[in-house]
């Protein structure tokens, strides 16, 4: 039977491939979690030291998956539970058998027991690990911030022997394991909500998924992929605007959207006359979410373009070498 933490391992897995699957703004910098209140727990790595005891202090100690530690002339100690401090206080009272006032230092080498999976549209994903109190926006900065291409909603799953989401109508997975709720992207970038900042807790998983795009190619000045963020369409004067407009020597009366529709081998192309609706006597197409719009090039105005650019090249030398 796997452990808890290995099925959530499995849950984030599976997290991760559907994000790759299709499934730079940042966020603030984290400030860092307060160790003081971090909770030990499994996989946590203690330096422990005693005062004239050099047995211990020698060898880091990790705390067991049942959060147990075991330590000369103390032995098997409860560590799981409690903070750094507590535990301190824990191994004083118990070393007071055997020393007057003894003198004891816990601290962490490595944190182990928080992980929290952010997978999706950030920079850096992967498992992170909270090191204390974080809330949804240090932890998307510890994974290095979104992407410009994240989606419109960040999805925070939790199992729910954590909790549940202190988020506006979560709901419970098919499998009853996880609570799921969602944060607009845009509403917590802009601070809108601040209770949308919620505490992350161990064991969470965030996913961001990428945004749908739409694609202007050919004669733009810039061409390139655009963020339909929460849009669901985009119109062509928006997406020429995004693309800097036409470029020198474009054919915008023969321009073509090419759209992928359900179950076709191949996208379908709708003919657009682009300079039409540019000048306000053609109705503005609204783009779907993969549609590509392409502006072909004038060849026209390419050769002629050639053909001054030959007539400049050969002036210029015939200034240079006829003197």
């Amino acid at each position: 039977m796997k452990s808890a933490f290995e099925r959530w391992l499995l849950c984030v897995a599976s997290l991760a491939l559907a994000a790759s699957l299709g499934l730079a703004q940042t966020v603030p910098q984290a400030t860092g979690g307060d160790v003081k209140e971090y909770v030990l727990g499994p996989d946590d790595v203690l330096k422990i030291w005693v005062l004239g005891v050099d047995e211990i202090g020698e060898t880091p100690i990790r705390v067991d998956s049942n959060g147990w530690i075991s330590l000369p002339l103390v032995g098997r100690v409860q560590a799981g539970g409690l903070t750094v401090e507590e535990l301190r206080v824990a191994l004083v009272k118990k070393l007071q058998k055997d020393l007057r006032d003894p003198n004891v230092s816990v601290s962490i080498t490595d944190f182990g027991s928080q992980p929290v999976a952010v997978v999706g549209a950030v920079n850096t994903p992967g498992v992170h690990q909270l090191r204390g109190r974080k809330t949804l926006a240090e932890v998307i900065a510890l994974a290095g911030g979104l992407r410009p291409d994240a989606g419109y909603n960040i999805r925070i799953s939790r199992p729910t022997e954590s909790g549940t989401l202190p988020l506006p109508s979560p709901t419970l997975a098919p499998d009853g394991k996880f609570w799921v709720g969602e944060v607009k992207t845009q509403d917590f970038l802009a601070a809108t909500n601040p209770s949308d900042n919620i505490l992350i807790r161990p064991h969470d998983v965030i996913t961001v998924p990428t945004a749908d795009m739409v694609y202007v190619i050919g004669a733009v000045r810039k061409p390139g992929a655009f963020v339909l963020h929460e849009r669901e369409t985009m119109s062509i004067l928006q997406a020429l605007s995004m693309a800097e407009g036409l470029g020198p020597t474009p054919a915008p009366g023969d321009s073509r959207i090419l759209r992928t529709e359900p179950g076709a081998p191949k996208r379908r192309e709708i003919p657009v006359d682009v300079k039409k609706i540019m000048a306000g006597h053609a109705e503005d197409l609204a783009l779907r979410a993969n549609d590509i719009l392409f502006v072909p090039p004038s060849h026209g105005k390419m050769a002629a373009l050639r053909t001054l650019d030959a007539a400049i090249t050969a002036g210029t030398g015939l200034l240079i070498f006829g003197r």
